[in-house]
């Protein structure tokens, strides 16, 4: 049998397919490695700062209300 070709085009329905999610990792783990990278201001990280993540509505809620009253400290 022949190999199956698959024609993606260029629309922002195939960005979206493309941007999918492959790998999960919990954020326990992902956290500590984030922070050591811009700890040691590994260059490799500026690469990925316009990527999006996605994340639970809850922590998404967690994360706003910590950010309006955050102490100044």
């Amino acid at each position: 049998m022949p190999p199956y070709l698959r024609l993606v085009s260029d629309t922002p329905d195939s960005d979206e397919v493309r941007c999918q999610p492959r790998v999960r990792i919990r954020l326990g783990d992902l956290l500590p490695l984030i922070a050591l990278a811009q700890k040691r201001h590994f260059v490799w990280l500026q690469d990925f700062l316009d990527d999006e993540v996605a994340i639970t509505s809850d922590l998404h809620e967690v994360l706003q209300a910590f950010r309006a009253g955050r102490p100044s400290a």
